[in-house]
């Protein structure tokens, strides 16, 4: 009898994956490319005016210089609460590192807050850490494993990436050679480490108080990516929203450039 608990590697891909808002496929129109400000122009009519304020309110305070990786995760529904954490401290980026192969529903969701996010799957701990390290992050995991410093000794207002490891072992040998720092929370009580989702919460608050603390604010996106961002998430948030687009354009209500090639 099959696990109803169990969950297929399907259902862990569509979780940790998506297109990312910097890919220009987004605002390709068959032969024409529109701008943000274009789609925006089309959309916001049919975006509620408490939504569009929400955007702007979430847009100030959303990061790039921090980003999250989610390595070796079974438990679908820490997965989505590590999200739910990362969004609600404004992390924009999401990565995981999936190679777990056997997978847990959970009743927890991500609460949608997959949808505002980029999501990115790594199959192997070196792809992933190889790839933030030329985009020029620090890459910090944390580990109960002996050498770690607390959390508290970490600066962690820079470009960082803060690996957070599966639920029974934490971040797997292969990631801690590729690190370039590790950390742990300390523990006053019997239990060795909070849950993933909890440890998750408590770093993450961490970083946006001393982002707040060097650069007197959490937020760090220049008003292109802003734009950028904005108008994905039009896109995201109205129902045929393409073909819409495709309909603006077709009665000249919207402009647009050639796509290149």
């Amino acid at each position: 009898m099959a696990n109803p608990h169990a969950a297929t590697p399907q259902e862990m891909f569509d979780l940790v994956s998506g297109r990312r808002t910097d890919e220009p496929d987004w605002f390709q129109f068959g032969e024409v490319t529109l701008t943000p400000t274009d789609i925006v122009q089309v959309l916001e009519s049919r975006v509620s005016d408490d939504r569009r304020v929400l955007y702007e309110q979430v847009l100030a305070e959303r990061t790039e210089q921090a980003v999250v990786v989610i390595e070796g995760m079974v438990d679908m529904g820490n997965v989505g609460a590590v999200m739910r954490s990362a969004d609600g401290f404004g992390i924009q980026t999401v990565h995981t590192v999936d190679t777990a192969g056997t997978y847990k529903r959970s009743k927890r969701t991500t609460q949608g807050t997959d949808k505002w996010i980029d999501r990115i799957r790594w199959e192997d701990p070196s792809s992933c850490v190889s790839a933030l390290h030329n985009d020029g992050f620090s890459v910090i995991a944390t580990d109960l494993a002996p050498g770690a410093r607390p959390i508290a000794e970490m600066n962690l207002s820079g470009r960082v990436a803060i690996v957070f490891g599966n639920e029974l072992d934490g971040i797997s040998d292969e990631m801690r050679g590729l690190v370039d720092e590790r950390m742990v929370i300390p523990m006053s009580g019997f239990a060795e480490s909070f849950n993933i989702s909890v440890a998750a919460a408590l770093t993450l608050a961490e970083v946006r108080r001393q982002r707040v603390e060097v650069h007197g604010r959490s937020g760090d996106l220049d008003a292109d990516r802003k734009d950028v961002i904005r108008a994905v998430w039009h896109l995201k948030s109205v129902r045929e929203s393409r073909l819409i687009v495709e309909r603006a354009l077709a009665d000249g209500s919207v402009g647009g450039s050639p796509s290149p090639g």
